[in-house]
């Protein structure tokens, strides 16, 4: 029996949430890609089970208050996963955050809240991303919970669930 794959995920707020889902099922219609919750990535694809990623979400929360960070710019690259996103600085509550729940990965982080999964048209990317950018570049996205979820590369992302998460804070 294989173990299951988790991730560790810190989600926007409820408003912001929407407005991110909003983008997401838009450029899924546009596009005909996936459907996913929008979230920003502190640890990605662990076997480690799922109590002990609990126990460290829940400390990592406690640690970090709710906070909002503007979106540095709107990009895409050809990797599946990050085909088209909202990138963000590492700001203080980031870096704590990913210090805390996945430090050997804490040289290659780029935060990120991807907004379409899947290769596209270059062409017809690169116009979209011009159009999401002029909508979200510089708009703070507030973020208030991590959640411990069952997602991965090879798990399915219509069968992704979030298992368990804690607001930032406390």
């Amino acid at each position: 029996m294989t173990m299951p794959i988790h991730s560790i995920w810190l989600m926007p707020a409820a408003a912001d949430e929407a407005t991110l889902t909003g983008i997401v099922r838009e450029l899924a219609e546009r596009f005909g890609t996936p459907l996913f919750a929008p979230h920003l990535t502190l640890r990605g694809d662990t076997e480690q089970q799922a109590a002990e990623l609990e126990r460290a979400v829940d400390a990592a929360a406690r640690q970090v208050s709710a906070f909002a960070e503007p979106v540095s710019l709107v990009e895409g690259s050809e990797s599946f996963f990050r085909s088209f996103y909202a990138r963000f600085a590492i700001c203080p509550p980031l870096m704590a955050l990913k210090r805390a729940l996945d430090l050997e990965a804490l040289d290659s982080f780029m935060p990120h809240v991807s907004l379409l999964y899947g290769p596209v048209e270059v062409a017809a990317k690169a116009q979209a991303i011009r159009e999401i950018d002029k909508r979200l570049a510089g708009r703070a996205i507030s973020f208030d919970r991590i959640g411990v979820v069952t997602s991965g590369q090879d798990v399915p992302i219509a069968d992704w669930r979030v298992v368990f998460s804690a607001r930032l804070g406390g």
